[in-house]
C-alpha cells in the first residue's frame, strides 16, 4: 500500500494501478486500498469506477470505530465524491458532498470550494454568506477568507466590491506583494487606473525586480496610450527577469504597436501566441494584423482566441471597437 501511494504521488499511474489491483484482490476488506483505487480512477477519468471504489471504501470504514484517522479518511472520500460530481456537471451534488465536511483542518478549504460551486450556480450572496460564516482560528485563515470572497466577486464581474474586499486581506498582510498586486489588478478592472498605477509603483519601489508588477504597469500605460517610452522600459525590465515569457512578450508587442512599430509588434505577438495560445494575445495579434490590412489572418487569429476563451474581455472589447463580427 505504501508503494502504491509513492507511485501515485510520482504520477506513475499505471504502476500504481497494478499494485492497487493486487491489493484489492488479496485484501478486499482493506479500506485504504479502495480509497487509493478511487483516487487512481478519478485521475484517469474513470468516474463510475471511482465512485464504486468510494462506495466500497465507505462501507468498510463505517464498520470501524470512531477516531480522528477515520474522520480524516471520510473527509478525503467526500472531497473525491465532490470532484466526481463536479466533473459530471452536477454542481449541486458536489456542494452537498462538501457540506458533509466538518473536519477542522479541512473546513475552510471545503467551505471555499462550496462557495465557488454556489457562485457558479448563480447563488453569489449565499456563497459569500457561507465564507463569512466559516469560523477561523488564525489571522492567516481570516486573510484567506477575504481573498476567497474577493475571488468570488472577481469571477462574478463585481470588480469594485472585489477591490474593497481584497483591501481587507491586504490590511492583514500589508507587506505581501502578491496580495497588493491582486488589489492593483482589481483596481484596474474596477475602472480606477490611477489607483492601480499607485499600487503597482508601491510594489516596484519595494521590490524593483517584481516582474509581474513591472509588466502590469507597463501594459497599463501602453493600453492607455500614456508614457509609452516608460512603458517599454518597464516591460523590457520584466522580460529581462523572465526571458521568453509569452505574456510579457505580448505586452512588449502591444507597446510597440502603440508606438507605431507594427511589424515589430507583429513579430513579438506571433512569437507570444506560438508559445502560449491565449485569447488576450489573440486579440492583440488580430488587431495588429487588421491594421496591416491582413484581414483574413486577423479574423483567423480572433476566431482562435474566441475558441480558447469566448468570454475574454479584451477580445470582446477589441471586436466591438473595430466593429467586427465573427
Amino acid at each position: 500500500m505504501t508503494y502504491a501511494r509513492l507511485l501515485l504521488e510520482a504520477q506513475r499511474l499505471a504502476d500504481a494501478q497494478e499494485q492497487v489491483d493486487a491489493l484489492t484482490r488479496e485484501r478486499p476488506d482493506a479500506p485504504e486500498a479502495w480509497l487509493i483505487q478511487a483516487s487512481l480512477k478519478l485521475q484517469s477519468g474513470e468516474l463510475q469506477q471511482a465512485q464504486e471504489a468510494l462506495e466500497r471504501f465507505t462501507q468498510l470504514l463505517e464498520a470501524a470505530p470512531a477516531s480522528e484517522a477515520r474522520e480524516r479518511a471520510m473527509t478525503q472520500a467526500w472531497l473525491m465524491h465532490a470532484q466526481i460530481a463536479e466533473k459530471r456537471g452536477d454542481l449541486a451534488q458536489a456542494e452537498a458532498w462538501l457540506a458533509r465536511i466538518d473536519n477542522g483542518a479541512e473546513l475552510l478549504s471545503a467551505q471555499v470550494r462550496r462557495a465557488s460551486l454556489l457562485a457558479r450556480q448563480g447563488k453569489l450572496s449565499q456563497a459569500r454568506a457561507l465564507i463569512r460564516a466559516t469560523p477561523v482560528k488564525t489571522e492567516e485563515d481570516e486573510r484567506l477568507k477575504w481573498q476567497a470572497e474577493a475571488q468570488l466577486l472577481r469571477e462574478a464581474g463585481e470588480y469594485r466590491e472585489a477591490y474593497d474586499i481584497q483591501g481587507k486581506a491586504v490590511a492583514l498582510a500589508p507587506d505581501d506583494d502578491d496580495l497588493l498586486y491582486d488589489q492593483a489588478m482589481l483596481a484596474e478592472k474596477a475602472g480606477q487606473p490611477r489607483e492601480a498605477e499607485r499600487l503597482l509603483r508601491s510594489i516596484i519601489a519595494r521590490k524593483p525586480q517584481h516582474h509581474h508588477a513591472l509588466n502590469a504597469l507597463g501594459y497599463l500605460l501602453a493600453d492607455r496610450g500614456e508614457r509609452l517610452s516608460e512603458a517599454r522600459t518597464l516591460i523590457t525590465r520584466a522580460l529581462e527577469q523572465m526571458p521568453g515569457d509569452p505574456f510579457i512578450t505580448d505586452s512588449l508587442g502591444w507597446v510597440e504597436f502603440r508606438l507605431g512599430q507594427r511589424e515589430r509588434a507583429l513579430e513579438l505577438l506571433q512569437q507570444a501566441f506560438e508559445t502560449q495560445p491565449d485569447a488576450e494575445i489573440a486579440a492583440h495579434l488580430g488587431e495588429v494584423l487588421w491594421s496591416l490590412g491582413r484581414r483574413k489572418q486577423a479574423l483567423q487569429a480572433w476566431r482562435e482566441g474566441q475558441r480558447l476563451n469566448p468570454d475574454n474581455d479584451t477580445l470582446r472589447e477589441t471586436l466591438k471597437r473595430l466593429g467586427v463580427q465573427l
